[in-house]
């Protein structure tokens, strides 16, 4: 991966745009980070899994850092952007699934699916938002569930389209700034995310088949979307929910909880 040439002032000099990406120690996340540091970022690898973030810091190289930090936790979140050079790019690659039917699943796995995606989403948005200079810009990372409903998959999917819609609402109060608000939905994308669907045979078959470029994702598919609403490339752009999933929108879902109890017998 080629590196980018770092942005300059009117003078000529070198301009250091600092970038924080939270959930940067693994899969899409970490895609981000290093495309982010490919095309001139300083880039902060943010994750609860904190020697994971120091890993992937140390990978990148100085000046490249690491932090820890847990998006269900205000005052994490605070101190995260606190602690740190005022952020140019911030991107929210956190997230969190669980399974089950509606009318089985406890309230506390609801909660906790809700509280990593769209509560942290916000609390992301609203510390990024009060530390960022005029200028500069915000993504988050929904999912094609966010449109796109699946048996045994509500809090998930009611938290990422909760997440979209508050994209569009950051991208109204913060645009008098200059602040960008967008985001990425990705569709099945193999991470350690989605790797419990993924040992469920059948699911990715089915998924290759509704999706009309016929195959899955890949991170640096997201990372490459991402980068690009990062930049100037992008001027022009917020409120926006990028589909990118190979056109599997525009079919279904997979019916994981009909492949789970083929696979378990039932």
């Amino acid at each position: 991966m080629g590196r980018s040439q770092p942005p300059r002032d009117r003078t000529g000099q070198a301009v250091t745009r600092h970038a924080v990406v939270i959930g940067g120690a693994s899969g899409i996340g970490w895609a981000v980070a290093q495309t982010l540091a490919a095309e001139g970022a300083t880039v902060t690898i943010a994750d609860r899994n904190a020697e994971g973030a120091r890993d992937r810091a140390a990978e990148l190289g100085a000046p490249h850092a690491a932090a820890t930090v847990d998006v269900t936790d205000e005052p994490s979140v605070q101190a995260l952007f606190e602690d740190l050079p005022t952020p140019a790019v911030v991107v929210n690659c956190a997230g969190y699934s669980g399974f089950g039917p509606i009318t089985d699943l406890a309230v506390e796995q609801f909660r906790e699916v809700v509280d990593v995606c769209l509560t942290g989403g916000f609390l992301v948005i609203k510390h990024a938002g009060q530390r960022m200079g005029d200028g500069g810009a915000i993504v988050s990372l929904t999912s094609l569930n966010a449109r796109q409903p699946a048996i045994g998959m509500s809090a998930y999917c009611s938290a990422k389209a909760g997440l979209a819609m508050l994209t569009q609402v950051a991208a109204l109060e913060l645009g008098p700034r200059g602040i960008r608000v967008n985001a990425v939905s990705p569709g099945f994308v193999p991470t350690p995310l989605t790797e419990p669907a993924a040992m469920i045979p059948g699911v990715v078959e089915e998924y290759v088949e509704n999706t009309p470029l016929g195959r899955t994702g890949t991170p640096q598919d997201i990372a490459d979307a991402v980068a690009f609403l990062c930049s100037e490339k992008s001027s022009w752009m917020t409120g926006e929910v990028l589909d990118l999933n190979g056109g599997a929108h525009l079919k279904r879902y997979p019916d994981i909880h009909d492949h789970l109890m083929k696979f378990a017998g039932q």
